[in-house]
């Protein structure tokens, strides 16, 4: 693998995309690929905007994910996916869990949240897949598990033996966490 490729990982604070980003890291290295991985939280650590850039190939010099160049969008929120939907190639992918966070103007009753995001998101990208994270989390036991969910989701679309994932997921989560993670990766890889 020459090429460089860019996955861009979006959501709201909480929802695990800091692991997920580790997890992902995690199995590009065991395949033997130079990874380069950022993050950047927003305002709030909890409920405010992250995004985690990671990129991997034979070679890869910077963790910035250039504008115009993310091959797949994962994100973990529906608004924070049309967000950087600008960012994609043409050809790119997304794997969005189909949850709505309301930001603080739609909470406080100033703003409404928008309509009609997952037909707008597979217009613009027809390939897109949408999970249904929690009902997936809640059915491996856990509604705490949506990323793992999602993680499984997006190892279906990378050319990745599953063991890594395991593996990776082994290192990453806690040992009392792992059983109920592992459930939810398979349930996600089922999904995709």
């Amino acid at each position: 693998m020459s090429e460089v490729k860019n996955i861009l990982l979006a959501g709201v604070g909480g929802q695990g995309i800091l692991l997920a980003s580790e997890v992902i890291s995690e199995v590009m290295l065991m395949a033997g690929l130079d990874v380069k991985k950022n993050e950047i939280h927003g305002m709030s650590q909890r409920g405010g905007s992250v995004v985690s850039h990671v990129r991997y190939g034979e070679k890869v010099y910077s963790s910035i994910i250039p504008e115009g160049e993310v091959d797949i969008l994962f994100s973990f929120e529906l608004l924070e996916t049309c967000r950087y939907l600008p960012l994609l190639r043409k050809d790119g992918q997304v794997v969005v869990n189909n949850w709505k966070i309301s930001p603080p103007g739609v909470a406080r009753g100033a703003q409404e949240y928008p309509e009609n995001l997952v037909e707008n998101i597979q217009q613009q990208f027809p390939s897109s897949k949408i999970v249904d994270g929690l009902n997936l989390a809640l059915a491996a036991g856990n509604p705490k598990t949506v990323n793992t969910v999602l993680i499984g989701a997006l190892s279906n679309i990378l050319s990745f033996d599953r063991a890594l994932w395991v593996t990776a997921m082994e290192k990453m989560i806690p040992q009392r966490l792992l059983d109920v993670n592992m459930k939810a990766f398979e349930l996600g890889r089922g999904e995709a």
